[in-house]
């Protein structure tokens, strides 16, 4: 599948996984939509040891913080510098004109003041991705007869080039991605959709179906009373 026909949008070169931080979700929930339909993977969590033990367990390449106004010496305004030093993730602080001294802080790589243009922020992301991330992560995935190539946006199987939808296409590549890893519905719905995703894990199963009618049955396996993951040969 190429991206670029199927969406009508420029997309981001590989599929990036972002993590966005925001106590109040509703703000940031138009960023995030138009971050996954510039084809980065996208979710959503507050700022709570939850939502953190996740980046530590599930690493996404960019975290975005918003920070707002949160207050000086305040847990939301120490938050940049706790996940750089636990994760050595890169970070971008979503800042208020009143939080300007942030961008000061050596934890914070990039930073976007209020209101928060997608736009900006895409230009931003794949500026520190394209520093940060390692030129392996451009290479082909392969498992039997079927490629994925996260350049091109493409799966093909047996040399035969396979039409995705966009939304299968990023359920597949993520999976791939982390090939052994087994991942719940709720896990998928969460990342590959949205984290206020709710369409369910029908959603997903449906999208399993799909795959593996297009790609092969083996493609995906289905890990009872878990979830799913990708064929690791």
């Amino acid at each position: 599948m190429n991206a670029n026909s199927k969406c009508g949008v420029e997309v981001a070169p590989v599929m990036f996984k972002i993590f966005i931080i925001a106590d109040k979700k509703e703000p940031v929930r138009g960023l995030s939509a138009e971050l996954i339909e510039n084809g980065f993977f996208c979710s959503i969590g507050s700022g709570d040891n939850e939502s953190t033990e996740n980046i530590t367990s599930q690493p996404p390449d960019l975290v975005l913080v918003a920070v707002g106004d949160a207050p000086p010496d305040s847990e939301k305004r120490l938050l940049p510098q706790r996940i750089r030093e636990e994760t050595g993730l890169p970070v971008i602080a979503l800042v208020s004109i009143n939080s300007l001294e942030l961008v000061a802080d050596p934890s914070v790589d990039d930073f976007v003041v209020e209101p928060w243009q997608a736009n900006e922020v895409i230009a931003r992301a794949k500026r520190i991705l394209q520093r940060t991330c390692s030129p392996a992560s451009k290479e082909p995935i392969t498992s039997g007869d079927l490629t994925i190539d996260p350049v091109r946006h493409e799966v093909t199987s047996g040399g035969r080039l396979v039409e995705l939808t966009f939304r299968e296409y990023e359920l597949l590549a993520f999976l791939a991605s982390n090939r052994g890893k087994v991942f719940s519905r709720e896990a998928l719905l969460h990342t590959v959709w949205d984290v206020d995703y709710y369409g369910g894990g029908r959603t997903v199963d449906v999208h399993v179906r799909r795959l593996r009618s297009k790609c092969g049955d083996s493609c995906v396996e289905t890990v009872r009373n878990v979830g799913y993951r990708f064929r690791d040969d």
